[in-house]
């Protein structure tokens, strides 16, 4: 209101008598009326004008941009505002173009391939959070990982091959549904009653066929199938049991597929309860020699040996299958206790003499001394001789001693159990107290596969005769196939009373879905394109397809000479793990899995070689 119009009104005759005194009060009235106008138009300026949210900024909050372009002494506050909004819409602009890029990159990706480059940047974030001490919640180094080569490969370009690996795809996937069906969360499933099924192996561990499953799940992209295994991991793999298991079997499975499915992943979970799993297994080294025990109660660490075992002896096969697993377990856990314990292994048997250079299958952890004199190939010894070849490729080639123990202990197995039928079929025969029982295994045929793989370093010129001796291994594991009614092959066959490569023995005659005849197969494939290694492999195909499958799964049978299948109702753990990984990968091209970057442990999990640069000391945690 105009002040010339409050004057006249402020002096009514109604006031009392305008005084000097009353005067004054009616213009500090006015005074007072006039300057709250002055203040109510100053801040209305202040926030309905243009700009100003900035102005505010600039009085109240001491902007950095106003006190810079103050400092800088520009002409006038028009200019500051004007270059301001220039910087940030420059900033927008070039922010909107690189957010387009990004995007564009992203949507060219898989999503397995966009959620690991988000774990990256989680991952990146917690070690940047970490401090000097390079340790993370669970107290283990921080590693930068990085997915070896050939975790996943290309389609076949022949149509048949394509067809056949598409087919055994196939029936990974109908294990794994019947399985998930039917057993989830138990050790395994029988097919025929539909049900779950736990061996005393794993004690009350849980879930063998999920972490068995784990990588073959990613290698044949079974993605979706694998990030439900992966939070069934997660939230349910449980270690704190009080519960009695099989040291050999809970590491090869249960370490073995934890440690692969992290190598292929790069799930930090699998790495964690892989160590975690290490670590209940330790305990087991608590004897005289350092040799352990074949049985481990997780939660008291009390171990034992099998009963029926050459007085209570450790078995060859078992605590010399152990060495891969707990060299990398040191690797991701940057203890170096894993490998002390394997290590040691080799020392106690470096010591020991060995009968024409063989070693017994039972070795007593107390005294440090041989069971009884009882050599094989298959059941018992195995894994052992596997595991020297492979902790020396799993080296780079530098574990010089792994290597001359593989080599001298083949030229022992060739000179003492290797040997030809009348039928000019070779076979490795079994050692007994110095007799020999001229029968073979189903287990022993991986050994075709075992030489084939060490050939190439093989001393003296050696190659080319150890690849004949893989060929005539892989050809006679094929007719042990051939010869039964089922085209499967039996646990054990006899060379000797007019028979070869026949099973004689009722207790020998059961197929349980085993994979080391196709592992064969895979190796003299890869090594020799031979087309016929992939013919024998699908001849096993159409006999697991028309005598193993049923309703709820894959089965064993209990005589494969029978002219009907009568099934055991186990699908096996290693079924998945091994036997369709190894047929997936006989059909796959050379660059999937390849072997100059990857070793499959004994339960055809994949490890990576351990880089000689990776033992650089600038390196400690480095993976390639």
């Amino acid at each position: 209101m105009p002040v010339a119009t409050l004057l006249p009104f402020t002096a009514t005759p109604s006031r009392k008598s305008s005084s000097p005194t009353s005067f004054r009060l009616t213009e500090k009235f006015i005074l007072l009326l006039v300057f709250s106008a002055f203040i109510t138009l100053c801040f209305g300026a202040i926030f309905f004008l243009p700009d100003s949210s900035k102005l505010l900024s600039g009085v109240f909050f001491h902007s950095s941009a106003v006190e810079t372009n103050t400092r800088k002494g520009t002409d006038s506050d028009s200019n500051i505002v004007v270059g301001t909004d220039e910087k940030i819409l420059a900033k927008i602009r070039k922010d909107h173009e690189k957010a387009l890029v990004e995007a564009k990159d992203t949507l060219q990706k898989r999503p397995d391939e966009i959620k690991q480059d988000i774990q990256n940047e989680k991952d990146k974030v917690l070690k940047e959070g970490l401090g000097k001490g390079g340790k993370d919640d669970d107290n283990l180094p921080v590693i930068e990982y990085v997915r070896p080569p050939g975790a996943t490969g290309h389609e076949p370009s022949d149509p048949e091959t394509k067809e056949r690996r598409e087919k055994i795809k196939e029936m990974m996937k109908f294990a794994w549904d019947s399985y998930k069906r039917y057993a989830w969360g138990s050790n395994e499933l029988r097919p025929v009653s539909k049900q779950g099924h736990s061996s005393n192996l794993f004690g009350s561990i849980k879930g063998a066929t999920i972490v068995d499953a784990l990588d073959t799940l990613y290698v044949m992209e079974m993605y979706e199938d694998f990030e439900m295994a992966t939070e069934w991991v997660e939230k349910n793999l449980d270690f704190n049991v009080n519960a009695e298991v099989s040291v050999f079997e809970v590491n090869i499975r249960f370490v073995g597929g934890l440690l692969s499915a992290y190598y292929l992943s790069g799930k930090e979970v699998f790495r964690k309860k892989a160590i975690q799993l290490g670590e209940k297994l330790l305990p087991a080294f608590k004897t005289p020699t350092g040799i352990p025990w074949a049985l481990l109660n997780l939660k008291s660490g009390i171990g034992r040996n099998w009963p029926w075992a050459s007085g209570g002896s450790s078995i060859l096969a078992e605590y010399g299958t152990l060495h891969l697993e707990f060299m990398h377990l040191s690797k991701l856990s940057g203890n170096p206790a894993f490998a002390e314990k394997v290590m040691n292994i080799r020392k106690v048997l470096n010591r020991l003499d060995k009968p024409q250079g063989l070693y017994p299958n039972y070795l007593n952890p107390n005294s440090g001394q041989w069971g009884q004199h009882h050599v094989s190939v298959g059941g018992l010894g195995d894994s052992f001789y596997e595991y020297l070849l492979k902790a020396w490729l799993m080296s780079d080639k530098t574990d010089e001693e792994g290597k001359k123990l593989y080599y001298d202990a083949l030229q022992a197995i060739e000179t003492s159990l290797m040997r030809k039928s009348s039928g000019g079929l070779t076979y490795i025969a079994e050692w007994k107290g110095g007799l020999l029982e001229h029968k073979m295994g189903h287990l022993t045929c991986f050994a075709g596969g075992m030489i084939a793989l060490g050939a190439d370093g093989a001393p003296e010129d050696k190659t080319g005769h150890q690849m004949e001796q893989a060929a005539e291994i892989a050809r006679t594991c094929h007719e042990s196939y051939a010869r039964t009614t089922l085209k499967l092959g039996p646990e054990g066959f006899r060379f000797d009373g007019g028979v070869e490569a026949i099973a004689t023995r009722q207790n020998e005659k059961y197929f349980i879905l085993r994979p080391e005849v196709i592992e064969t197969y895979m190796y003299m494939w890869r090594f020799t394109h031979d087309p016929k290694y992939r013919e024998w492999g699908w001849e096993a195909v159409q006999a697991l397809e028309k005598h193993c499958r049923v309703e709820g799964g894959y089965s064993g049978v209990r005589d494969v000479y029978a002219s009907s299948p009568n099934h055991d109702d186990v699908q096996q753990s290693f079924y998945l793990a091994e036997t369709l990984k190894y047929l997936f990968l006989l059909f796959s091209d050379d660059d999937h899995l390849p072997f100059e970057h990857w070793v499959f442990n004994t339960e055809a999990h994949p490890l990576p070689v351990i880089k000689k640069e990776m033992t650089d000391t600038d390196k400690p945690n480095q993976l390639e």
